[in-house]
């Protein structure tokens, strides 16, 4: 938190060559608002600490009022936080509308007084919507706006837009007409995504604000702010609509790498949401993080396909046919035969969805009650026969053979090693295509596996479920049994018997019992939802494959895909909505980004012609600033010098060299240099840097890949980009 009072006896700390904006007559009336906000500030952080400690006291409750005092514990603590971090500088700036003239104050939260009066507005709320939405052309109700640039908790400029003619006179001195909103463009980076929040645009803004039914897609080109929307629309969603609040799934987000995921991590909680999970599609699956790349192209495209995803299903079902054959069962009280089709109906009975694993117990109970009903005895008590069946070791064996338990690695495992059981499954593939499908080591996972690893343990469920369930059964039965011994010995020995029959009552037996005995067993894999809502960024990736990966996770099929298909390295030919509808969504809309914020117009003027060469259609975004500075070309064993000359020039920002190699360098060999990056052309997507050096990039790769590689590496520059060839 920068400030939790207001320390000083103005908030603005303009510096000299901005002395006409420090006009009493331009600040007054902001000082003497920030002064009422401090101290609601100061007052609300010591309420909500009052109030977290005292639900955090209250017992814990089961069932809905659990629930309900977590959700109430999380929206507490995500406030508090957010004070804590923020203090003045929660406020973005305000809006001065022309019906009355009245003054509204923007924050990252709303405040009230305690007088009940508003002093800020959440941005996120639809009294604020003016404040990002107002253009010359659309002024929406407004006759001016301010936004402030805040600097170590206090106001170092800020910037007024008007909208008509009778507010002129007012913001004379304090007009820029956008100038300090581009200066800010130009900013230095540092490893983590800058605070654009008070900077929205109206393009961005609307696409933010859209509603969550469906699947919007936002395409746009480089610079153009797809990050920042899909980041701030998450915050938007989940403070709009109740829809995909966090105990109703909440919202997962998908980034392309773990860099770019640390680059973003700061910009959800600087928001007030604290809750939403990040994470790359390696992340949903084990075997994700050791996987390495597919090397054969030819396997990587078989595998992407959605036919290859339903070919699990099959797999599965191999392991759920039935034996053709009936077994006599002996029992203490009769024999009981087993006939084919009680076979057939116990194999029926798991309620469809039912994970293989789990649904095992489903079709030995089935099977149980269906020897029960045959056994016709009513004085058999019915657990002294599901004993008594599970006791019997060929019984248990056949239902072992016919329906055993998997492990998803085994399953997809044996589909790259047993020719005929991917045949089975995937008849529809050349024999070719099953040859080059086979490897000697099965389970060397690459990435290309990875959805159907996914699709194998959605299917399959854990296999060790089961186990954990009959060990707490047996468990639990044992408990049952010496506590019901020791009921006898103390009624055998009791005076009021009427009184001490009473322990002989199940529900007091289960109050008895080892709380270790009755606990859930594991709780469920964070990531494997469902989510109301998914956020995918660098969407255009995405194989058909994968897309069934996370549409498994949201089963509301209410997404924000954000990409742009000039940025697909292996091609994106189709239409969004033509690729989206074949992996299943069908209520698409689509949105466009065309302005680059991020880029230069010199390094976009260079950038635009590698693109188009290789993709005549691609959305090649207008840059709004140029910085007067070209893009610069050297030699490789220049890199050294380049890297020296730029640090020794400037104190703060961050600089990236883009190779596909290893390189001999003396700078990016120094362990305390922290402002210099070193990353495959790949993993800088989503990433922005003040200087990108590009070496050698023609060995970034052949046709649309190594044009998409070179395009995506050059528009990572806000400042300077120099090539060295």
């Amino acid at each position: 938190m920068t400030t939790s009072a207001f320390p000083h006896t103005s908030a603005f700390a303009l510096p000299d060559r901005l002395a006409a904006k420090a006009a009493p007559a331009l600040i007054a009336a902001d000082d003497e608002h920030f002064r009422a906000i401090a101290h609601t500030l100061e007052t609300s952080i010591a309420d909500l600490e009052e109030r977290l400690a005292a639900t955090r006291k209250e017992a814990g409750g089961i069932g809905q009022a659990a629930m309900d005092r977590d959700a109430e514990i999380h929206r507490l603590t995500a406030r508090l936080k957010t004070l804590r971090r923020f203090g003045l500088d929660l406020c973005l700036g305000h809006l001065v509308t022309t019906d009355g003239h009245s003054r509204q104050y923007v924050g990252r939260l709303g405040l009230t007084d305690d007088d009940g009066d508003r002093l800020l507005l959440d941005w996120r709320s639809p009294a604020a919507e003016p404040f990002f939405a107002a253009t010359h052309a659309h002024p929406a109700g407004l006759a001016s706006r301010r936004r402030y640039r805040w600097t170590g908790g206090r106001i170092t400029d800020y910037w007024d837009e008007v909208f008509t003619e009778d507010e002129l006179a007012d913001h004379a001195a304090s007009l820029d007409d956008q100038s300090a909103f581009i200066a800010s463009l130009g900013g230095s980076r540092s490893g983590r995504m800058r605070d654009v929040l008070g900077t929205i645009q109206a393009d961005q803004d609307a696409i933010i604000r859209a509603g969550s039914r469906g699947a919007l897609v936002v395409d746009g080109g480089p610079g153009t702010g797809k990050t920042v929307v899909a980041l701030h629309r998450t915050a938007y969603l989940l403070y709009s609509d109740p829809r995909l609040g966090h105990q109703r799934g909440g919202v997962l987000f998908v980034g392309p790498h773990r860099p770019y995921l640390a680059y973003v991590d700061d910009v959800l909680p600087s928001l007030g949401e604290e809750g939403v999970q990040t994470c790359t599609l390696r992340d949903l699956v084990p075997e994700g993080e050791a996987a390495g790349p597919e090397p054969d192209e030819r396997v990587a495209a078989l595998k992407s396909t959605v036919a290859m995803v339903e070919a699990i299903e099959p797999a599965v079902a191999l392991y759920e046919e039935p034996p053709t054959e009936g077994l006599e069962v002996e029992t203490p009280w009769a024999d009981v035969w087993v006939s084919t089709a009680d076979w057939a109906e116990a194999f029926d009975a798991p309620e469809p969805g039912t994970p293989h694993n789990e649904a095992r117990d489903q079709v030995w109970e089935a099977l149980v009650e269906i020897l029960y009903d045959k056994l016709d005895d009513e004085e058999v008590p019915f657990d002294r026969f599901r004993r008594a069946l599970a006791q019997h070791a060929e019984l248990t064996e056949t239902l072992t053979r016919a329906w055993p338990l998997l492990e998803p690695t085994d399953l997809v495992g044996d589909l790259w090693s047993v020719p005929a059981y991917l045949r089975h499954c995937a008849p529809w593939l050349e024999p070719d295509d099953v040859r080059a499908l086979q490897r000697s080591d099965p389970h060397a996972w690459t990435t290309a596996d990875l959805p159907l690893l996914d699709a194998a343990r959605r299917r399959l469920g854990d296999p060790e479920a089961s186990r954990r369930r009959r060990r707490q059964e047996a468990e639990i039965a044992a408990q049952r049994k010496e506590i019901g011994e020791a009921v006898d010995r103390i009624l055998e020995a009791g005076a009021d018997v009427d009184a001490l029959s009473m322990l002989h009552q199940k529900d007091l037996h289960d109050r008895l019992l080892d709380g270790d005995a009755v606990a859930p067993a594991v709780s469920p894999d964070a990531l494997a939802g469902p989510f109301a809502h998914l956020v995918v960024d660098e969407a255009q990736e995405l194989t058909d494959a994968e897309w069934r990966m996370l549409l498994a996770r949201c089963p509301s099929r209410s997404l924000t895909i954000v990409g742009d298909r000039a940025q697909a390295r292996h091609g994106f030919t189709e239409s969004w909505e033509e690729r989206l509808a074949r992996v299943g969504l069908d209520c698409i809309e689509l949105a466009s980004l065309t302005i680059n914020y991020r880029t230069p117009e010199e390094v976009m003027t260079a950038a635009a012609p590698v693109i188009l060469a290789a993709i005549p259609d691609a959305n090649v975004p207008t840059s709004v600033r140029s910085t007067g500075v070209p893009v610069a070309r050297r030699a490789v064993d220049d890199l050294d010098r380049v890297l020296e000359d730029w640090l020794a020039e400037h104190e703060e920002g961050t600089a990236c060299v883009v190779a596909t190699g290893a390189l001999d360098s003396r700078v990016l060999a120094d362990p305390a240099q922290t402002r210099v990056r070193l990353l495959t052309p790949e993993l800088t997507k989503g990433l922005e840097f003040d200087l990108v050096v590009l070496v050698d990039p023609e060995t970034f790769g052949e046709g649309v890949e190594g044009a998409v590689d070179r395009y995506v590496a050059m528009t990572r520059a806000t400042q300077r980009l120099v090539v060295l060839d």
